[in-house]
């Protein structure tokens, strides 16, 4: 039983190749299926947001766990495995539960401190555990993973100093126009970022907002909060040549608005600028738009740029959580997770002591041909009466620091000192 997870995120790879590896809401449940199926997978977790991409999983062997992996990514993202390897990062044990734990506290995040990375999280646990994908090791994972980025926002500061991307949309919108007051901007899609991003812009002295939703009540409902207009989504390109800044946050799988879209809204504007804020993961503007005069296209990844110029504060909460809470809850929780080891170890380790013992005691035996029966039988049993008071002490202090804080240190070094891992990997061979 192996710990491991396999991802990229936005510090590996560019939104072009997360879009490729990602997997949107309605892809999740059979993506699941198609993950219970490799062999070497006995439970799996896949938590796929704009930001990454990440499967994490119990495997029975970690080479062959992480090719299953690689394998299931490559069958259901249709793309090579050579295209998207170089850019993911490979955790096991330890490491996956430090890393999780820092993922859901928003240590993680492109933006440190943002709120929504929580709840992404809750929904790929709950999705995987609605498809029974999980088993004892992840539901104890991801439950003690949910506590401790509650904790870390409780006992922190990390959400008071967080820099959301509502904000940094609102920065950009004002290095592109002098004043924001009296301008008027259109969202397109009921994205929770994008509505958040059009609730900063009308604080910050936008004067009206359209909304456009494939669902005309929602539309309706955001356009009553914000005080602004519903307009049909189909006519969405029609109404960019009378606004100023457009947010995208729709779901859809493709672009909504081309080059040739803005070029022709371009066309009526009068040489007026247009800043598009696209929020949505995938993207739903061409990314072509932002080469058009006049025209400023940004992006999610686009964001960090401004996020990063206000790190300071945010790194000292920060490091004070990764120090005081991350690390501390890590052990923890690696520590029961060695504990489970424990039991299969002592096996492992009296089979190897019974086979050498067996293999000596066969040898002497064999050049002692004058010795009866029965004394051999009770060579046999002296040898059996000496490994087993060896055995002894070491097994017992095992059990009894199994469950203690860093009681896996007495698993590492007894898998090390009688070569149990080489042991046990040859067996699986």
């Amino acid at each position: 039983m192996h710990l491991i997870m396999v991802g990229l995120n936005h510090r590996t790879a560019s939104v072009e190749l997360r879009e490729k590896l990602a997997f949107p809401e309605y892809g999740l449940g059979p993506g699941l299926d198609k993950l219970r199926e490799y062999p070497h997978i006995s439970e799996g977790v896949i938590l796929s947001t704009c930001n990454r991409t990440e499967v994490y999983c119990v495997v029975d062997d970690k080479e062959k766990g992480r090719q299953d992996i690689l394998n299931f990514l490559e069958s259901t993202r249709e793309i090579d495995q050579e295209a998207f390897i170089p850019y993911t990062y490979t955790y096991a044990s330890r490491d996956v539960i430090r890393h999780l734990f820092q993922v859901v506290s928003s240590l993680d995040s492109m933006v440190v401190g943002e709120p929504q990375i929580a709840g992404q999280v809750k929904n790929a646990y709950q999705a995987a555990q609605g498809k029974g994908c999980t088993g004892p090791i992840l539901n104890r994972l991801f439950g003690h993973a949910l506590s401790v980025g509650k904790r870390v926002r409780t006992e922190t500061g990390i959400g008071s100093k967080a820099v959301s991307v509502s904000y940094v949309a609102v920065e950009l919108a004002k290095k592109v126009f002098p004043r924001l007051e009296g301008c008027k901007a259109f969202l397109v899609g009921a994205g929770e970022m994008g509505e958040l991003t059009a609730r900063h812009l009308l604080d910050n002295g936008v004067r009206e907002v359209l909304v456009a939703s494939r669902s005309l009540e929602r539309a309706e409902r955001l356009a009553v909060r914000f005080g602004g207009q519903a307009v049909p989504f189909m006519d969405s390109i029609r109404y960019m040549a009378d606004v100023d800044i457009v947010i995208t946050s729709s779901a859809a799988p493709h672009h909504l608005i081309t080059e040739r879209d803005v070029l022709a809204v371009m066309g009526l504007r009068g040489g007026r600028p247009l800043f598009l804020i696209d929020i949505a993961f995938p993207r739903n503007i061409d990314p072509q738009v932002g080469k058009i005069e006049n025209v400023f296209l940004y992006n999610i990844d686009d964001l960090k740029s401004i996020a990063d110029s206000h790190l300071e504060d945010r790194n000292k909460e920060a490091t004070r959580a990764k120090n005081t809470i991350i690390e501390t809850e890590a052990e923890e929780m690696a520590s029961w997770l060695y504990s489970l080891e424990a039991v299969p170890t002592i096996k492992l380790l009296r089979q190897e002591v019974e086979k050498i013992r067996d293999q000596k005691t066969r040898k002497a035996l064999a050049r002692l041909k004058d010795l009866s029966d029965e004394d051999k039988d009770q060579i046999v049993a002296l040898t059996r009466l000496i490994t087993n008071a060896i055995l002894h002490k070491p097994i017992t202090t095992l059990k009894e620091s199994a469950n203690r804080k860093n009681g896996y240190m007495y698993l590492q070094a007894l898998r090390h000192l009688f070569g149990l891992d080489d042991y046990s990997d040859r067996k699986m061979k």
